[in-house]
């Protein structure tokens, strides 16, 4: 009986090493199977690859894939319009001359380090009445034109967003009082005229702002007039009215610069208002553009969206 139970016990231990062999051979077969597959893997990836590429098919592959990482940008359309006409002759010395009497050949150029994008200009006057007090007015126009590129889109939807920014801007000035606005017809693609007044420390002012955008240029056209010294405030609707037509001429000038229509006041006496330089503001106007409700000049002028 201790031979047989000596026996079982042999048995017993030949078991636990077959059974332990049996693990570790499993083992070692999947450890060995993995770079196998791997190889496999590989070498099907390579035969697949020479496959396609004998049929030119691996190159297409290759080379959109390279495209689409370089090159592959939505199609943006190009701007329509190439430049700005010269600000301060945006505008005839007919128009200047009722707007601002007596300023046609007194505009001041703002500044800008690319006048082919920005520019702006703007003239004062004051119709001094002695005692019975002053006419003061304040015109100045703004161009800003938009150029089409992958990142920011064509130059004509940059030039709506910025045209509804400086309406939106126009409708909220702080202190304005009886704000209007309205569509203005017939002027570039559209255009919206804001009007308020505002109470400054020299007189109460009434100040139109007309936005134009035609194509991808946006005209901005900020104009305000104020009775001093006991003269009475100008007529808001008329001023408005004569801001309109100024408007549209002056989108009409940024068309003809791109050879698109007639420049305004061309082949008439009434000409081009003449440029000067901007250090030459007109001396004869005591209150500063700084009565308007608007940025400075220089300020409206360089705005871009």
């Amino acid at each position: 009986m201790q031979r047989a139970a000596q026996r079982d016990d042999r048995d017993d231990q030949r078991a636990q090493r077959d059974r332990r062999a049996g693990r570790l051979r499993r083992a070692l077969v999947c450890a060995a199977a993995v770079p196998v597959v791997f190889a496999a893997a590989a070498c099907s990836s390579d035969s697949g690859s020479d496959a396609k590429d004998s049929t030119g098919a691996g190159q297409t592959v290759d080379n959109s894939s390279g495209d689409s990482s370089v090159n592959a940008s939505p199609s943006v359309a190009a701007a329509a319009f190439k430049k700005l006409p010269e600000p301060c002759a945006a505008l005839t010395a007919k128009t200047l001359d009722e707007l601002a009497p007596g300023a046609a050949k007194k505009g001041k150029a703002s500044r800008s380090d690319d006048t082919a994008s920005r520019a702006g200009c703007s003239w004062s006057s004051l119709d001094n009445n002695g005692v019975k007090g002053s006419q003061f007015r304040w015109l100045n126009v703004s161009l800003n034109r938009f150029d089409s590129s992958a990142g920011r889109g064509s130059g004509e939807e940059q030039a709506k967003a910025y045209y509804a920014k400086q309406v939106s801007s126009a409708k909220a000035v702080p202190g304005a009082k009886n704000t209007k606005s309205e569509s203005v017809a017939g002027a570039g693609d559209e255009a919206t005229a804001v009007r308020y007044d505002l109470k400054k420390k020299e007189g109460a002012f009434k100040q139109q702002t007309v936005v134009v955008r035609v194509e991808n240029a946006v005209v901005t056209l900020d104009y305000n007039g104020a009775g001093l010294a006991g003269e009475k405030a100008p007529d808001a609707v008329a001023l408005t009215k004569s801001a309109e037509k100024a408007a549209k001429e002056a989108a009409a000038s940024v068309a003809a610069a791109n050879g698109r229509g007639t420049a305004p006041g061309s082949g008439s006496d009434s000409g081009k208002a003449s440029p000067t330089p901007s250090k030459s503001a007109s001396k004869s106007a005591k209150p500063s553009p700084s009565t308007s409700a608007k940025a400075s000049p220089s300020k409206s002028a360089s705005k871009k969206s």
